[in-house]
C-alpha cells in the first residue's frame, strides 16, 4: 500500500510539472491578448469586428496594436514626425503631475530599447542586504561626475547596479557598491534574470567563467 501510495504521489508531482508551465503560459498570453483587444475598442463601432462579422476574433487586437506600433515608428522616423513627437513631449512636461510619471517612464524606456542607451550591462553577485549575503544583481549605467566625485574621497572606483526583488523583477533596488567588491558572472543577462526568478532553480547549461572576480 505504502509502495502505491509512493507510485500516485510521484505521477501527481509528474502530472504538475508538465501542465503547471502549460497552464501558466496560457493564463499570461490569455491575460495579454485580452488586454490588447481592448484596443478594438477605439475603432467606431461599425469597424469593431462583431459588426461586421457578427462575432468576436480573439486576438484581432494584438494585430491593431502591432500596426499601431508599426505606424507609429514609421511617422517618427521622418523630420515632420519627429517635430510633432518633440512638440508632444514639450506638452506632457509642462502638466503638472503628468509630467514626473511620463518623463521618468519615457527615460527607462529610453535606456531600455533605444540602441544608444544603457540597459542592463553584465550580471554581477553583489553582498546584499549586507556583508556575508550574495545576490545577483546587474550592472546598469555609468554613474554621473557628481556622484562619482562624492565617493572618489573612499579610495574605491564604484559602479550602479540594480538588485531586482523576487520574484517581481520589475522592482528592485538600485545601489552604488565598490567594483572590487562585485563577482562577474558567466551569464548572459537573460540567463542570470531566469536563474534568479526562479530562486536558484534554473541555472545555466554552461557557466563560462563564474566567480570571475571584477
Amino acid at each position: 500500500m505504502k509502495h502505491i501510495k509512493l507510485t500516485l504521489r510521484a505521477y501527481l508531482v509528474t502530472g504538475i510539472l508538465i501542465w503547471l508551465p502549460l497552464a501558466v503560459t496560457l493564463w499570461v498570453l490569455d491575460m495579454i491578448v485580452g488586454t490588447l483587444d481592448q484596443t478594438l475598442l477605439l475603432l467606431p463601432d461599425a469597424w469593431r469586428p462583431h459588426s461586421l462579422f457578427g462575432f468576436d476574433i480573439p486576438g484581432l487586437g494584438v494585430v491593431l496594436s502591432v500596426l499601431v506600433l508599426l505606424g507609429t515608428g514609421m511617422v517618427a522616423a521622418n523630420v515632420l514626425g519627429q517635430r510633432l513627437f518633440d512638440y508632444w513631449d514639450a506638452l506632457m512636461s509642462r502638466i503638472p503631475v503628468v509630467k514626473s510619471i511620463y518623463s521618468s517612464v519615457k527615460q527607462v524606456s529610453d535606456t531600455l530599447f533605444s540602441d544608444t542607451g544603457q540597459s542592463f550591462k553584465k550580471p554581477l553577485l553583489v553582498q546584499f542586504p549586507h556583508q556575508g549575503l550574495w545576490t545577483v544583481a546587474f550592472q546598469t549605467g555609468s554613474l554621473p561626475d557628481s556622484v562619482s566625485q562624492s565617493l572618489a574621497d573612499l579610495g574605491d572606483e564604484y559602479i550602479g547596479v540594480y538588485v531586482p526583488t523576487i520574484p517581481n523583477p520589475t522592482s528592485g533596488y538600485f545601489v552604488m557598491v565598490a567594483k572590487k567588491e562585485t563577482r562577474e558572472l558567466g551569464m548572459t543577462v537573460d540567463e542570470a534574470l531566469k536563474y534568479a526568478i526562479s530562486m536558484g532553480m534554473v541555472a545555466p547549461a554552461a557557466p563560462q567563467q563564474a566567480g570571475k572576480k571584477r
